[in-house]
């Protein structure tokens, strides 16, 4: 299954059968290296809430646990533009974020299963399960983990936690680091100066089919 450049898809995490975020985005590639999706500033989104409306990382998760029901509140992407890759296959994403002005600003590293695509035909999109763990990556290539103490936090809870295995997701974190060194694609420059196309505009409200059932997991 691919996707046409320019295709409003929706992009989806998912915990344990549960939806935690959305965001709509724009195709700009999908081919053999992988699918290329720009999610502009102003994108309505939605996030998984308590039912006091705060958000997972709002309290301890040992607290998030007990804080059933649970719903989704829609919202708007207020960051800076980003610009996601998901590679085939692969254990990972590459984020790149702007700044205020536009500029790239620097990379991320989004460590998760790999994507499962779906299409109902009025709207299609791609679900992944987020494991936590990022690596956040300069222009000059140093870099960093970020969110360790969530993930080692949450590690404590395997009754509730989808991370069954806190190795492999290291072990594809150290991979990744590899490429990041030696400045291999997508750390190359590839898409540093990307420019969206102006008629890209944010959808005024989500769109339809957002929230139907995960696609796996």
């Amino acid at each position: 299954m691919y996707f046409t450049p320019g295709q409003l898809i929706i992009h989806r995490n998912v915990h344990r059968g549960r939806i935690a975020w959305v965001r709509p985005g724009r195709v700009v590639a999908d081919d053999e290296r992988g699918l290329l999706v720009w999610i502009a500033r102003g994108t309505p989104v939605a996030g998984e809430v308590a039912a006091d409306g705060r958000g997972m990382r709002a309290m301890p998760f040992a607290e998030w646990i007990e804080q059933q029901p649970y719903r989704l509140a829609e919202g708007t992407w207020a960051g800076p533009p980003v610009l996601k890759f998901l590679p085939p296959g692969a254990h990972h994403s590459v984020w790149w974020f702007r700044d205020d002005e536009g500029r790239f600003a620097n990379w991320y590293v989004n460590l998760e299963e790999p994507g499962v695509r779906w299409d109902d035909g009025e709207m299609a999109g791609v679900d992944i399960v987020d494991q936590d763990l990022d690596i956040v990556v300069r222009p000059d290539l140093s870099w960093r983990w970020k969110d360790e103490e969530e993930f080692a936090e949450r590690l404590r809870y395997p009754d509730h936690y989808w991370v069954a295995d806190e190795a492999a997701v290291r072990a594809e974190g150290w991979r990744v680091v590899k490429q990041i060194e030696a400045g291999e694609f997508p750390f190359d420059g590839t898409w540093t100066d990307f420019t969206p196309d102006p008629a890209w505009t944010p959808p005024a409200v989500m769109p339809a089919g957002w929230d139907r059932p995960p696609a796996r997991f």
